[in-house]
């Protein structure tokens, strides 16, 4: 008995439209190259149907990590262009800015008024600052602004 029995063209065409599905319910453009490798290898086993299992395997295969792979080095090359490059780094955008301390700095330690929120601040050096201090943001690490004297 035959492990697979016969795939043909169609079974591909079908495991491509599973994948491309799980894609729209999962986006992470993973599952949409490994549906378009699936279509292809069915459009491979539709020109040539004596094709065995194994060599179907072989070419989704190739075809899955050559897309993935060629993508990834695609989005590198030319990364997509925005309006907004800082939305999903709202700390970012504050390198550079100047703000006032609103508590003591002890210890390397405070926290600044930063429009509407208050954020967190180190001073590498460790020093203290009294609360008014004017200090620049040079760096950003998770949600704390690092900060020195301005």
């Amino acid at each position: 008995m035959e492990l697979f029995g016969k795939i043909v063209f169609w079974h591909w065409w079908i495991v491509g439209v599973v994948l491309l599905g799980v894609e729209i319910m999962m986006p992470a453009q993973v599952f949409l190259w490994l549906g378009i490798s699936a279509g292809l290898t069915g459009g491979i086993l539709l020109v040539a149907p004596d094709i065995g299992w194994e060599w179907q395997l072989v070419f989704f295969g190739v075809l899955s990590v050559g897309s993935i792979v060629g993508w990834r080095l695609y989005q590198k090359k030319y990364p997509p262009q925005t309006d907004e490059p800082m939305l999903n780094r709202r700390g970012s955008q504050y390198v550079g800015r100047t703000f006032e301390l609103t508590e003591e700095m002890a210890l390397g330690r405070g926290k600044i008024s930063v429009d509407d929120t208050t954020w967190r601040a180190e001073y590498d050096a460790g020093g203290d600052l009294p609360a008014g201090s004017r200090v620049k943001v040079v760096d950003i690490n998770g949600t704390t602004l690092k900060v020195e004297p301005a």
